[in-house]
């Protein structure tokens, strides 16, 4: 199969090739969120709707297992392990994610939206890409403040203090939304996330925000 083809069948699924990275005889091929149009797949999928903990996980278990057969492959996903799969540097060796100005990785396609679902180790090599050229040269960097009380910043996530913000009437823009610094970024701001895929991510990170319903024990992947 050929990139474009495996690309056209994963957004066919509503997940999109977000890269690849040769290793050995193998290619790894990282999927992603294939927006617009991934949050209304997901939200009408089983595994959203049957009330279980953790449904974006086991979606994306499904959905790339099913690709990974399909194609021949292996599944691989952030949450395998230990050892876990080294998804930071697939991501920064596929020639299309970067180190931003605040220290979490951006996208050429997704911006700091950037989310792994998944990865596909195919049993073939794929040409490697010439690498995007890197976007933040070139940007004024609004992500270095664009956070409310200065938990993200290029010193790096204090986490403590998103937390303690998100508690506060001021944070529920934050909750609703999402994080400002990630939506803030040009490629984030033209990848057609909802802001209702961000409301569900927002309470699986905060699951002790007060102003959120009772059922908000689901983990969230921040890169």
């Amino acid at each position: 199969m050929t990139l474009e083809e495996l690309t056209q069948a994963a957004r066919a699924a509503q997940l999109d090739v977000f890269g690849h990275v040769v290793d050995g005889d193998n290619t790894v091929l990282l999927l992603g969120p294939h927006e617009p149009g991934f949050w209304s797949e997901f939200s009408t999928s089983p595994e959203y709707l049957d009330g279980q903990p953790d449904p974006l996980d086991r979606w994306s278990k499904r959905v790339v297992m099913g690709l990974a057969m399909a194609w021949g492959g292996q599944a691989l996903f952030p949450s395998d392990g230990p050892p876990y799969p080294p998804f930071f540097h697939w991501a920064q060796n596929s020639g299309r994610a970067w180190q931003s100005p605040v220290t979490l990785l951006v996208h050429d396609r997704a911006g700091l939206w950037v989310s792994y679902r998944g990865a596909i180790r195919l049993p073939f090599e794929l040409h490697a890409l010439a690498p995007a050229p890197a976007p933040c040269g070139s940007c004024h960097a609004p992500c270095k403040t664009a956070c409310p009380v200065n938990a993200l910043t290029d010193q790096g996530y204090d986490l403590d203090r998103c937390h303690a913000h998100l508690d506060t009437q001021d944070g529920q823009d934050c909750m609703t939304l999402g994080c400002k610094v990630r939506a803030v970024c040009p490629l984030s701001q033209s990848y057609g996330r909802l802001a209702k895929q961000s409301h569900f991510h927002m309470k699986a990170f905060h699951p002790h925000d007060p102003h959120s319903d009772p059922d908000t024990s689901r983990k969230i992947e921040l890169e």
